[in-house]
């Protein structure tokens, strides 16, 4: 029988908090619902700037963000960094190369600008093809994010909890479309954002003594009266148990943190969830003030993960290496593991053995042949934290930090605002590209619309079915996933809406084959080295599809799209130098797409 006795006050802080938050963005949606095609597809039109880019900023900082960000940051060091120069890169690109001259086309979706400059219903089927590619693979890390939180805070199961996720999901995003997802997202704005600061003060305080975690991070490490910095502790933490050294480390090489680094700015760039917000301003000067005010808000959040990250690593290292390396009390005794340790080990994503039968916690690189003979030394086995999921660092750091029950629920709630308000503007994008771009635009041109808002609604759901069933399966950490769905996009949608609007010769057969040839060496690429990620039960194909360290320059699948968009400009100008040029329709259309509206020849005077 069901006793309320058994429930923690962290559950009940967490319940509140959440159930709080919910019942808000249900509100809000009943109070927006979309009563026409337009305010279901872009709100009307009528979003002002500010509130367009904190509900951008939402839309943007998806779990990738909030959940995996600064975990990735905490294992990876220095080399995540091409995380926060790649995504904040790219929306300087899209503020400055895309978002006015889209706007000023005035169009409901990226395939339907698509098909309209390139004068052909194939590109804006091959365009919709894409988009569903790239959403689908995104869409997956946030439904991960939902079910984390959910497993481990509200302690149900991941299943039963990403089940809650779709339910809210499909409220506010079936009801109200863009226009109900614009207003909620401002929302989860505010509640993401607040659950991402407010802890991060608390820790900074603890560890340097300084409230902002910006200037925390390279400040005096308070436990050693400021004797080594924060990030000198971490390195000398890290290297003493065979780790790399926190501030040096390198994703692979540095050609591919660069390859990665462009992949991500120009995935960002021609994300479609991403772009449609700017078509839901007034006027295209809104557009451009859209992307600034987003760049700030985004901003909050991205010069705070830096800190977030070496934090929770040293947490995490201090909890565990309670001494001297190697002593017989260096380690922690599994018996006295905290109890957020244990819960998190119910989750599956916090696992130990105990390999050299001690009761002990040894916790470090084995891989590090010249630490493991030492390792051997000191009579360890082999590291016996035989999981430590990185999505975990930002939702255990408040527990590892011991603060208190309302701010651990806060981040629950920040964690679960940042999947969802993602989730909803990527199942916004698969949604209207089905029922605006294939049905109204291709099928059905004489659909009511009426008919087209129904028939948005429907494949919303749908969406949002396939999305839950696929996170049911989550190919990975939620970040990894998303450098690929990242890759995908920058390979195919983003150098065809730069031709379109900067190169008033490219037709639609280079258009075409751009985008074909581009997405389809990035996914044969990833395919080949790192199995097909989202088919669930197709592992055992991975081997015959050459898995393995043959990388292509050292570049990794997660960085690939860079090079799959050099494929798709290539191919795209190589076949329009030897087919029909655009007509001069087009080719007028795109020179009035660039000259802002009111300006005139330039005179000698």
């Amino acid at each position: 029988m069901f006793d309320l006795s058994d429930i923690s006050i962290l559950n009940w802080w967490t319940y509140g908090i959440v159930g709080a938050t919910f019942c808000l963005y249900i509100g809000i949606a009943i109070w927006a619902r979309a009563a026409t095609t337009g305010e279901f597809y872009v709100a009307g039109k009528g979003v002002h700037p500010v509130a367009n880019g904190m509900a951008t900023a939402a839309d943007w900082m998806s779990a990738a963000s909030f959940i995996s960000m600064a975990g990735l940051i905490a294992f990876g060091g220095y080399g995540t960094s091409v995380f926060l120069m790649g995504w904040t890169g790219g929306y300087v690109l899209l503020a400055l190369l895309l978002a006015p001259y889209l706007r000023k086309f005035g169009k409901f979706t990226v395939p339907e600008f698509i098909g309209d400059r390139y004068y052909s219903q194939g590109a804006r089927i091959v365009a919709v093809i894409c988009l569903i590619l790239a959403s689908i693979t995104y869409v997956i890390g946030q439904m991960k994010g939902i079910g984390v939180a959910f497993s481990r805070f509200l302690e149900t199961s991941y299943e039963l909890g990403l089940g809650i996720g779709m339910f809210i999901v499909a409220i506010y995003a079936v009801l109200g479309g863009m226009k109900g997802i614009t207003y909620t997202q401002i929302a989860q704005y505010v509640v993401l954002i607040l659950a991402y600061t407010i802890p991060a003060i608390f820790i900074s305080l603890a560890l340097t003594g300084n409230p902002v975690p910006q200037i925390g991070l390279g400040a005096g490490y308070a436990p050693s009266d400021g004797n080594i910095t924060l990030l000198g502790k971490l390195d000398q933490v890290v290297t003493d148990l065979g780790f790399k050294e926190y501030t040096t480390q390198v994703m692979g090489s540095y050609l591919n943190m660069f390859v990665y680094t462009l992949s991500l700015m120009i995935g960002t760039a021609g994300l479609p969830h991403v772009i449609i917000r700017f078509f839901t301003v007034p006027k295209v000067k809104d557009a451009r003030f859209s992307a600034g005010w987003a760049l700030v808000f985004i901003a909050l959040l991205y010069t705070t993960a830096p800190a977030v990250g070496a934090m929770a690593r040293l947490n995490l290292m201090n909890t565990i290496q309670t001494g001297p390396v190697g002593t017989e009390e260096g380690n922690l005794l599994y018996a006295d593991r905290p109890e957020w340790f244990k819960k998190w080990e119910k989750t599956g994503l916090l696992q130990w053995e105990d390999k050299n039968d001690d009761g002990r916690i040894q916790y470090y690189d084995d891989s590090n042949e010249t630490f493991a003979e030492q390792a051997e030394q000191y009579g360890w086995k082999g590291n016996e934290m035989i999981k430590v999921d990185k999505d975990i660092m930002v939702l255990a750091n408040p527990e590892i930090a011991g603060l208190p029950n309302w701010v651990i629920a806060l981040v629950v709630a920040g964690g679960l605002a940042a999947a969802l308000s993602t989730a909803a503007g990527l199942l916004l994008a698969i949604s209207s590209s089905i029922s605006h771009d294939l049905l109204k635009g291709v099928f059905m041109k004489g659909i009511s619309e009426k008919a087209e808002l129904n028939a948005g609604r429907l494949s919303m759901i749908a969406a949002i079915l396939v999305a839950g069933y696929l996170g049911l399966h989550p190919p990975g950490f939620a970040a990894g996933t998303v450098a690929i769905a990242f890759g995908l996009a920058a390979s195919s949608i983003f150098p065809v809406l730069m031709m379109g609007i900067f190169y008033k010769k490219m037709n639609n057969t280079g258009a075409i084959a751009g985008m074909l040839s581009g997405i389809s060496v990035t996914l044969l690429y990833v395919f080949q080295h790192k199995g097909i990620f989202f088919i669930p039960g197709t592992e055992f194909l991975a081997p015959s599809l050459g898995m393995g360290p043959d990388w292509f320059f050292g570049i990794s699948p997660n960085a690939f799209g860079a090079i799959g968009a050099i494929v798709n400009f290539t191919v795209a100008i190589a076949v329009a130098q030897f087919t029909t040029p655009p007509p001069d329709h087009i080719q007028h259309l795109v020179e009035d797409v660039r000259v802002p509206r009111g300006s005139g020849e330039a005179t000698s005077h």
